[in-house]
Order: structure tokens, then sequence, then C-alpha cells
């Protein structure tokens, strides 16, 4: 990596029920930013969202939120980002973060979530990227989803290679020392 290196994060808009996902998002977005590096997301000023942004602007970092047209409004405020980038669309949005990132990071969240995080990987399996990706698996959040990517190889329906396409681990000051080095 060049320059200021760009960490993408991806994660939920809800707080979650677990009070160690909200601390587990501030701690990210203060390591990001005493890393030297930008945090690149969603745009949220909600749960795990806004808690990662704050927690990266408490700390002087450079955050750039991407809100597709449909969002404004649904994912609290947008206006507490260093930088905003407005797009039509949920897909380019994805396309915004992906391009602008050096390295992704994981924590809990649901469907768009994991739809973010599948793409990603997917994109590392047809070779069109080898930027790394980590699981921030606090209290065993993502435990299930790792079981299924087993499950995938065990039946046959996924390569094996597939695994070494993402890193886990239950912190988030491990998670970006993994995804700069």
């Amino acid at each position: 990596m060049h320059g200021k290196p760009t960490i993408c994060v991806y994660c939920g808009s809800s707080p979650g029920k677990d009070d160690a996902y909200m601390q587990a998002a501030a701690t990210l977005g203060k390591t990001i930013a005493e890393r030297g590096a930008r945090l690149i997301y969603g745009a949220g000023d909600n749960g795990l969202m806004g808690a990662t942004a704050r927690g990266a602007l408490a700390a002087g970092g450079e955050v750039i939120g991407v809100v597709p047209q449909v969002l404004i409004g649904h994912e609290g405020r947008t206006d507490v980002n260093t930088t905003l980038i407005h797009t039509e669309t949920m897909h380019e949005r994805k396309k915004v973060m992906f391009a602008n990132a050096d390295a992704f990071i994981v924590l809990p969240g649901g469907p768009g979530t994991l739809d973010e995080t599948i793409e990603t990987l997917t994109w590392r399996q047809l070779g069109l990227h080898e930027k790394p990706l980590v699981f921030v698996d606090t209290n065993g959040y993502w435990t299930r989803l790792l079981d299924l990517f087993a499950h995938f190889t065990e039946s046959g329906f996924m390569h094996s290679r597939f695994n070494g396409f993402y890193s886990v681990t239950e912190t988030p000051e491990k998670a970006v020392e993994m995804a700069l080095d």
C-alpha cells in the first residue's frame, strides 16, 4: 500500500443486542485513525456504522462515507463524515467503497453487511483483487457463517482456497494490524 491506506468497514446500521458490538466498532474506528489509515464505510450515523465513524473522528481520523440516494435519511445523519460521496444505487456504493479501499474489516451486521462481504470475497475468488478481508468475530458472531463456509467446502460447492481469502480475529486492534500488514 502506498500513501495513506484506506480501510473499508462493513457493519450493521443497528447496534445489535450485545454491547460488545458497539464497543468493538468504536475501538475499530479509533484504531484505524491511530494507525494513520482512513475509514471508508456506508456513511450512516446509526448502530455500528456510527460508532465506527465516531471512534475514528474522535481520534483525529479521516472518514469517507458513501451513501446511495435511497438511503439518505434512513441510516442517520451523514454529515458526520470528513468526506461524503453520493451514489445513485447500492451497487454503485459498493463499487466506490471497493475501489477506494486497500483492505476490508467486517464487524457484526445483517443482510447488507453479508452482501458486501460475500461480493468482496467472490471478487477475490474470481481473481479481481488480492486485498485483505478480516472478520472481527466479537463473541463468536461470525462462527455460524464460517461453519457454513466449511460446509460449502465439504459439500463440494466451494474450493478450499476460498478459506484463504479472509482472516478472523476477536479484536478490532488485531483486525487493523492484519488488514495493514
